[in-house]
C-alpha cells in the first residue's frame, strides 16, 4: 500500500495520474498548500523539502519526495511507462528531465506573473511568457509525427500533461501548437488521466485543450 501525499497542482497530479494508469491501491493524504500544511512536522519528516507530492512505500518501506524521482520509482518497481532498453530508457528519462529542469519550472513562473500577480512585473511577464512559448514549440516539434513524445506512452507524457492543462494560466493557445494539441486531448481522454487529474479532490471540469 502507497502513501500519497498531495495536492492539485500539476506536480501531484504528475504522480496520481501515473499511480491511477498502475491500477494500484494508494491512500491519499490531501497537503493544503494554501493553508502552509506543507509546513506541518509530521509531513516534513517525509518531504524535507516542503514539497508536495510524496509517497511513503510500505510495501517497501521507501520514502520519497521530488515527483521525478516518484515516477522512476514507480515505474521501475512496476515494470511499466519506462523502458527497459538502454537507448529507450534514456530518451524517457531526457523528456522527464526536461520537464522537471525546464518547463515545470518555467510553466510555474508563468502561472506566478500572468496569472496570479499581472501587472506587477512586465520584465518577468515578457521573460517567463515567451519561454514557455519556445518550450511548448520544442514539445510540438518532438511530437511531429509521434502519439506520444518518446513514441510509446511512458512517464514522460504523464510528467508534462499536467503542466499544458493549465495552458490557459499560461496565456498559451494550443491551437498554435496543433502537436501538442492533439497529443493533450488524447491523453486526456483516457481514463486513468481523468481520475488521476481529480486527485486529491474535483476542481471542476478539465480543460478540453
Amino acid at each position: 500500500m502507497i502513501d500519497f501525499y498531495t495536492w492539485t497542482t500539476p506536480n501531484g497530479r504528475k504522480v496520481s495520474i501515473l499511480l491511477e494508469e498502475l491500477g494500484i491501491d494508494y491512500n491519499v493524504h490531501a497537503i493544503n498548500i494554501g493553508k502552509d500544511e506543507q509546513h506541518a512536522p509530521e509531513f516534513l519528516k517525509i518531504s524535507p523539502n516542503n514539497k508536495i507530492p510524496a509517497i511513503v512505500d510500505h510495501d517497501t518501506g521507501v520514502s520519497l519526495m521530488e515527483s521525478g524521482a516518484i515516477m522512476v520509482y514507480l515505474a521501475e518497481k512496476h515494470g511499466r511507462f519506462l523502458p527497459e532498453g538502454q537507448a529507450a530508457r534514456a530518451e524517457v528519462m531526457q523528456w522527464l528531465m526536461w520537464q522537471m529542469g525546464g518547463f515545470g519550472p518555467m510553466a510555474g513562473q508563468a502561472h506566478h506573473f500572468l496569472h496570479f500577480n499581472p501587472g506587477k512585473a512586465a520584465y518577468a511577464e515578457e521573460r517567463f511568457g515567451a519561454e514557455v512559448k519556445r518550450l511548448y514549440g520544442v514539445l510540438n516539434k518532438q511530437l511531429e509525427g509521434r502519439d506520444h513524445i518518446c513514441g510509446e506512452y511512458s512517464i514522460a507524457d504523464m510528467a508534462c500533461w499536467p503542466w499544458v492543462s493549465r495552458y490557459e494560466w499560461q496565456q498559451i493557445d494550443l491551437a498554435d501548437y496543433p502537436n501538442v494539441r492533439a497529443w493533450y486531448q488524447r491523453l486526456r481522454a483516457r481514463d486513468a488521466v481523468q481520475k488521476g487529474y481529480h486527485v486529491p479532490k474535483v476542481m471542476g471540469e478539465i480543460p478540453e485543450g
